[in-house]
């Protein structure tokens, strides 16, 4: 099918100043959807050429109008306060929002095209009507996504999985004991509780975007890092921490830090509050405080290099699979039958 497809980011490095996690699968998504026969059309500038002077070519099209689409794909955007909500050419305006809202009215209202929200951010509410309009269908990056909305994680390629070498990882040198790549929103119980006491003790770093950090002055924080930089600084560290806000973590959904870390071999401890956190990592790297914290950099420093620390790695790829980009796929298209046709796809068990 012709699918309409709105985000707000980038396909592929971006700028270095911009919060995008979805580089890290948006590409691999769209290019997988396109191996399977459809046709994608963006509906949202094309911020690469735009803002990072990166042509992509003839490989994707960009559209800013309203073109004949069979279905409309949406990754949700929300108001940001000073930002989208602000008048259209205002210093510092972003129309992503504005822009969203003009494709819903004309497809999804007007048109009934059927239409599937990707809430990557878990923004849509509970209670929000577009949760009950029979042409959408909404999907959650969480393992316990809200009743009604169906499961879409964040995809890892197939082909990264297979080409991983846990022995091979295992015996890189690593000069970071421990480190983390990502922006500060709303992590501040878990950096808190299990970060910040492992960082007074080891050798470490933060990039990001972290703007309140006065509370802990023996942390080094290094300001946000080029996206292409993820790779290499977690293929130095030993292991990272996976902090998620509240939110994301009531309801195990799990980021794309987890496999940009594993496919590193950065081996992810794993706070055990995130629900279903025996789903994302082996029992060994699932924490309970910053002491546990300490304790398990201290062994991991100890078995560094050893098949035991490449037999850790293994166990951490062989979790990935949940993220398995064709497993995503397949759930992605699922979703569009459904929002198609949602009896039909009842009676196949798509939904």
């Amino acid at each position: 099918m012709r699918i309409g497809y709105s985000f707000w980011g980038f396909l592929g490095n971006g700028i270095t100043d911009t919060p995008d996690g979805g580089r890290s699968h948006r590409r691999p998504l769209i290019d997988a959807l396109l191996d399977r026969g459809h046709e994608i059309v963006f509906l949202q500038a094309n911020r690469d050429l735009l803002e990072a002077g990166d042509d992509l070519g003839d490989a994707y099209t960009f559209h800013s109008g309203r073109p004949a689409i069979d279905a409309l794909f949406l990754e949700w955007r929300w108001s940001i306060e000073g930002r989208n909500t602000t008048p259209c050419g205002s210093e510092g305006h972003t129309c992503d929002l504005h822009r969203q809202a003009e494709l819903i009215t004309h497809y999804t209202v007007r048109r009934k095209t059927p239409t599937v929200t990707w809430d990557k951010d878990r923004k849509l509410r509970a209670e929000s009507v577009w949760r009950r309009v029979p042409q959408v269908t909404v999907c959650e990056a969480a393992l316990e996504p809200t009743t009604g909305a169906h499961r879409l994680l964040f995809p890892v390629d197939d082909r990264l999985l297979a080409e991983a070498d846990p022995v091979a990882l295992a015996k890189q040198p690593r000069d970071l004991v421990l480190g983390y790549l990502g922006n500060q929103y709303d992590r501040d119980d878990h950096f808190d509780r299990f970060f910040a006491p492992a960082a007074a003790r080891f050798h470490h770093l933060v990039g990001g975007k972290w703007t309140r950090t006065s509370r802990w002055p023996h942390v080094r924080f290094l300001g946000r890092l080029p996206f292409e930089a993820v790779h290499g600084v977690y293929g130095r560290t030993l292991a990272t921490v996976l902090m998620l806000p509240e939110r994301y973590a009531a309801v195990g959904q799990m980021t794309q830090r987890i496999f940009e870390a594993v496919l590193a071999g950065c081996l992810p401890l794993t706070p055990a509050d995130i629900a279903h956190a025996d789903h994302l990592v082996p029992e060994e790297l699932i924490v309970r405080s910053g002491d546990e914290v300490i304790e398990r950099l201290n062994h991991l420093q100890r078995i560094a290099g050893t098949q035991q620390h490449a037999n850790l790695i293994a166990a951490c790829l062989d979790r990935l699979d949940l993220f398995r980009l064709s497993r995503q796929v397949d759930a992605l298209e699922a979703a569009l039958d459904t929002a198609i046709d949602p009896v039909v796809a009842l009676e196949h068990g798509a939904a």
